[in-house]
């Protein structure tokens, strides 16, 4: 029996081959129908019939060679941004918006290994929001346990500094 990963490698491959048969195809034409072709991309290209040589492709088609590189920097803002926020799995578009190892990762619920695999329920987060303000609540003990201690005049030898110079 085939698994998930030996079918999406199978239709890979016949994607991959039916771009191959596509492009041969375009290819076959072209040289079959090359005169016509080639007339067809001269006129929308503006590079026949002008006053002087490439000045049709400047002013029509050449001009938007900066307008594609504006959509290519917009698109890589965008991809960017969405790398950004989607999952840190492998392969998963999902958006990331759970933290993971301190907040090294962002995961989804799918991924997150407090949920597994399955969204997380009113009872999980209940028990993850105690144990955090928990955790906090800990955290803020022993600073305020390390304020005092360093604070105190015992810790600086039983003399109390004189805050004057």
């Amino acid at each position: 029996m085939a698994t998930n990963q030996d079918r999406a490698i199978r239709w890979r491959l016949i994607g991959l081959a039916g771009v191959c048969v596509v492009v041969a195809a375009a290819i076959v034409a072209w040289v079959l129908r090359a005169r016509v072709v080639d007339h067809w991309l001269a006129v929308h290209t503006g590079t026949n019939d002008t006053s002087s040589v490439y000045y049709g492709f400047w002013s029509g088609f050449g001009s938007d060679i900066t307008e594609f590189g504006v959509i290519g920097i917009i698109a890589t803002g965008v991809y960017q941004l969405v790398k950004k926020y989607n999952c840190h799995e492998p392969g998963c578009w999902r958006v990331g918006n759970h933290p993971a190892a301190g907040g090294q990762f962002s995961l989804c619920y799918r991924h997150h290994p407090d949920y597994m695999g399955r969204r997380p329920t009113h009872d999980l987060i209940v028990r993850m929001h105690r144990q955090d303000v928990e955790r906090q609540q800990a955290m803020a003990e022993k600073l305020h346990a390390i304020h005092e201690h360093s604070t105190s005049p015992q810790s600086h030898g039983g003399e109390v500094a004189d805050p004057t110079p």
